[in-house]
């Protein structure tokens, strides 16, 4: 495993990459805590339950530039990696799915560079999440680096599949057999249908709770 350094995106080095990223992590994660602790505030309600974040490993980084036909270079990496910082968002209802996205859209220092709606157009294998590559720039001693962080925002259900069907993916190398496969698509089916029934639930209960009567 290799990464050549070659001065671009004025970034050289693993480890200017290692800060640069886990720093950009760092930001989104803390706006993500503020904007809760000030849902809270607000709406006496949490729309995000927890967050994981992670940094690719260089050995997946080269793997996945070989696979796209590029040069395992820092500057490739910069470039054509989007998923370098990652960070998962876990929320409890659908709609909170879409109310983070919103919330992350408004703020001004974060640019949202693409995304894409796994929820209303799941994968055929029954994957459901919501996607979105955004810059945040990160200021170090010299200059200021737009560094690319994923985001990924999901109910506690769409994590636990996505979960098992990660585990899956790799135990049998991008080819399990038909039958688990048709069963990971009816247990995406049960997870789209536990949602609905719990947001359905949720929506209830806040009705009778701000009803006049109360």
């Amino acid at each position: 495993m290799e990464l050549k350094a070659d001065n671009g995106e004025g970034i050289d080095s693993w480890k200017e990459v290692t800060i640069t990223y886990s720093a950009a992590l760092r930001q989104i994660e803390t706006r993500m805590e503020i904007l809760n602790d000030e849902f809270q505030h607000v709406h006496q309600y949490n729309p995000i339950e927890h967050i994981k974040a992670r940094i690719k490993t260089p050995e997946s980084i080269v793997k996945k530039l070989k696979r796209n036909g590029y040069e395992s270079t820092i500057d490739n990496m910069v470039k054509y990696i989007n998923d370098i910082a990652g960070i998962r968002i876990i929320c409890s209802f659908t709609s909170d799915i879409y109310r983070i996205a919103d919330m992350i859209c408004k703020q001004k220092d974060i640019k949202v560079v693409a995304r894409k709606d796994y929820i209303t157009f799941p994968k055929a294998s029954g994957y459901k999440s919501y996607h979105m590559i955004v810059t945040i720039p990160v200021y170090l001693s010299d200059r200021t680096v737009d560094t690319k962080v994923e985001i990924q925002i999901r109910t506690v259900a769409m994590d636990f599949w996505a979960s098992l069907e990660h585990k899956i993916h790799y135990k049998f190398e991008g080819d399990a057999p038909e039958h688990i496969r048709n069963e990971l698509v009816e247990c995406a089916k049960l997870v789209a249908d536990l949602d609905a029934r719990m947001l359905s639930l949720n929506d209830e209960i806040l009705a009778i709770s701000q009803a006049p009567d109360r």
